[in-house]
C-alpha cells in the first residue's frame, strides 16, 4: 500500500496563498492552508453590522482586466458591480469639476472648455499615453526602464496644474502614494488597466474574492485559527501552540515583516536566512485609514452617479470619497447610504481626532448635514500595500531554498494581479518539481 503524499503547505490564505493552493489542487497536488486569522482573504476582507452594512477593510476595487483576474475568478458569480469611469474632483479652491472616462475617453472628457482641468496639450497628452500603454503587454509595461511616477509625469510634459489636479489625487489614491514616488512602471501597468477595464466590486463585498477561491478547495484544506510560530525547514512548520506538522514544501504567502521573522525561527537569526540578502524582503507599507459613515436616510450623498470623489486640496485629511451602496444595494440596508472616506499616510491623530476632522471636511464639501452622518467604524491598515520604488525588480526570487518558497504582493509589486500571479508561479514551479 502507497504511503499518502504529504502536502504542500502554504502560509497565509490571502489572495496570493489561495491562489497557489487553487493551481496545486487543479493539479491534483494535495494542499494544506494555515491562516491566523478568523477567515480568509488577508487584506482582502468585509465586516457586516450587526445593522446589515458591508464594510470592506480599506476602500478596494477589483480591476477586472487584471490578467490574473481574468484567469482565476467567475465574474458572473461574483456579481460585478462597476464603478463609473471617471471622478468628481474637487479643486483646492473648492470648485468641483466631473470627469467622465478621463482615461477610456481623454478628448471627451477634457472636452468642456469651462474645464479647470488641463490644457490642450495636456488632453493631447493623455490621448498619447492611452495610445501608448495599448501598444504593449501589461508584462512588457512592467518591464519598462522605471523612475518615480512624479518625474515620469514632469518628463511627459503635464503642466503643474493638471498633475496636482489629476494625477496626484487619482494615482495618489490608488498607490497611497500622493507624491507619486512609486516606479513608472507600475504607473504605466496601471494606467492600461484602467484605459481597458472597469473598477468593480463583488456585490457582497470584496471579501467574495477569496472566498470564491477557497470554495473551489477540498472541505479542510484552510484550516483558520492556525497561527505559524516557525519554519523549521523545507518539510516541516511548527504552529503556536507547538504542534509540528511535515509538509513536501513551504509556501510563505505572507507579508515582508511575517516572512522574515517565519525565516528566523529556522535559525534564529534571519541573516542565516536563505534569500535575505539586502533588499529581497521589502518590508516598507503604504499606511491608509478608512473612516466609514451611514446616512439617517435614503438619500445619498453621491447622487447615486457611482462616480468617486477626488479631493486636489493639498494637506487634506479626506483623499478621496465613495458611496459603495450607490454601487451595490446590498452593500447598506434598506433606505440606508454607506460613505467610504480614505486617509493616505501616517497621522498623529487618535482616531476620534481624525473622525472629527474628516467630519470638517465633508461638511464643507457636502454641507452640515455631514456633520451628522453617523460614524460605523475605522480601519486603519498600516501595511496596506508594499512600497515599490523604481529599482526595485518587478519579482523577487520565489524559490528561497530546497523545498521553501514565497509568494506575493510583498515579492513583486503592490496589486492584486502581483498577489495572484506569483501564488501561480509557485504553483507551477512545485507541479514541475
Amino acid at each position: 500500500m502507497s504511503t499518502p503524499q504529504l502536502p504542500i503547505i502554504i502560509i497565509g490564505a490571502g489572495m496570493a496563498g489561495l491562489a497557489c493552493a487553487t493551481w496545486l489542487h487543479r493539479a491534483g497536488r494535495p494542499v494544506l492552508v494555515l491562516e491566523a486569522a478568523d477567515a480568509v482573504g488577508g487584506r482582502v476582507r468585509t465586516d457586516v453590522t450587526p445593522e446589515g452594512f458591508r464594510l470592506d477593510r480599506g476602500f478596494q476595487v477589483l480591476q477586472t482586466n487584471y490578467p490574473e483576474a481574468r484567469r482565476l475568478f467567475d465574474y458572473g458569480a461574483l456579481n460585478l458591480k462597476a464603478f463609473r469611469s471617471g471622478a468628481v474632483i474637487r479643486l483646492a479652491d473648492g470648485q468641483e469639476t466631473t470627469l467622465e472616462n478621463p482615461l477610456q475617453r481623454p478628448l471627451a472628457a477634457f472636452s468642456a472648455l469651462a474645464s479647470p482641468i488641463g490644457t490642450l496639450p495636456d488632453k493631447l497628452r493623455i490621448l498619447s499615453l492611452v495610445r501608448h500603454v495599448l501598444k504593449h503587454t501589461p508584462e512588457e509595461l512592467l518591464a519598462r526602464p522605471a523612475t518615480d511616477t512624479l518625474s515620469f509625469l514632469q518628463r511627459y510634459g503635464w503642466s503643474a496644474q493638471m498633475i496636482d489636479s489629476f494625477f496626484k489625487p487619482f494615482f495618489g489614491g490608488v498607490f497611497l502614494d500622493r507624491e507619486l514616488t512609486t516606479a513608472s512602471n507600475f504607473f504605466e501597468f496601471v494606467f492600461q488597466q484602467f484605459v481597458t477595464g472597469d473598477a468593480a466590486i463583488p456585490a457582497l463585498g470584496i471579501q467574495q474574492l477569496p472566498e470564491q477561491l477557497a470554495a473551489r478547495l477540498p472541505a479542510g484544506t484552510v484550516q483558520l485559527n492556525s497561527p505559524v510560530a516557525a519554519i523549521v525547514d523545507g518539510s516541516q512548520v511548527r504552529l503556536t501552540s507547538g504542534k509540528v506538522l511535515e509538509a513536501s514544501a513551504v509556501v510563505m504567502a505572507t507579508d515582508g515583516l511575517t516572512t522574515l521573522r517565519l525565516l528566523a525561527g529556522r535559525s534564529g537569526n534571519p541573516d542565516d536566512s536563505p534569500g535575505t540578502e539586502a533588499g529581497s524582503f521589502p518590508t516598507a507599507a503604504r499606511i491608509t485609514t478608512c473612516t466609514y459613515f451611514a446616512t439617517p436616510g435614503g438619500h445619498s450623498p453621491g447622487r447615486n452617479d457611482k462616480l468617486l470623489r477626488l479631493n486636489a486640496a493639498p494637506g487634506a485629511l479626506v483623499h478621496n470619497v465613495a458611496f459603495p451602496a450607490d454601487v451595490s444595494g446590498a452593500y447598506a440596508p434598506a433606505g440606508r447610504s454607506l460613505i467610504s472616506v480614505s486617509t493616505h499616510g501616517e497621522r498623529s491623530l487618535s482616531e476620534a481626532e481624525l473622525t472629527a476632522g474628516v467630519r470638517e471636511e465633508l461638511a464643507a464639501w457636502f454641507g452640515p448635514a455631514a456633520r451628522q452622518w453617523e460614524h460605523l467604524r475605522s480601519y486603519r491598515i498600516a501595511a496596506a500595500l508594499p512600497v515599490y520604488l523604481a529599482g526595485q525588480p518587478v519579482e523577487q526570487p520565489l524559490k528561497l531554498a530546497e523545498g521553501l518558497y514565497r509568494c506575493g504582493d510583498w515579492a513583486a509589486y503592490p496589486s492584486l494581479n502581483a498577489a495572484l500571479a506569483t501564488g501561480r508561479e509557485v504553483a507551477e514551479m512545485l507541479i514541475k518539481g
